[in-house]
């Protein structure tokens, strides 16, 4: 089963395909689709490179808006009469992760990609005056 790492709202999820999951409120209309920045991807290979992530993509719906539980904050500090409540309610959205895939890269992107960390030089383009 592939699943990939993704980025949002400042935290890191683990999602697969048909995966629902909370993150922080992201500021688009429910039904819309958004993508979802990946960090690594995990299938029969992994992928974590910038060039092997490129390729990769990562889409959600959002199926509602929500708020996280009630917490109460207090502060107290002894021997002086100072006592402050406080309350905070995140702000959420709910994901589904539909489709999660990885898009082949083409035999001579690989083949270019080989000859930079061999240091060969690339093909020189005729007309260059030296």
């Amino acid at each position: 089963m592939a699943y990939a790492i993704v980025k949002t709202g400042g935290k890191q999820y683990r999602v697969e395909q048909g995966q629902t999951l909370l993150v922080e409120r992201l500021h688009e209309d429910e039904g819309a689709t958004v993508a979802l920045q990946p960090l690594l991807y995990r299938s029969s290979d992994t992928v974590f490179d910038a060039d092997g992530l490129s390729g990769v993509s990562v889409q959600a719906k959002i199926l509602a808006h929500e708020r996280g539980e009630k917490l109460r904050v207090f502060k107290f500090k002894p021997k002086r009469g100072y006592k402050r409540t406080n309350g905070h309610r995140q702000e959420l959205t709910r994901l589904e992760i539909t489709s999660l895939t990885a898009g082949g890269s083409s035999r001579s992107a690989r083949a270019t990609s080989q000859e930079r960390e061999a240091g060969r030089p690339a093909e020189e383009t005729p007309g260059n005056g030296s």
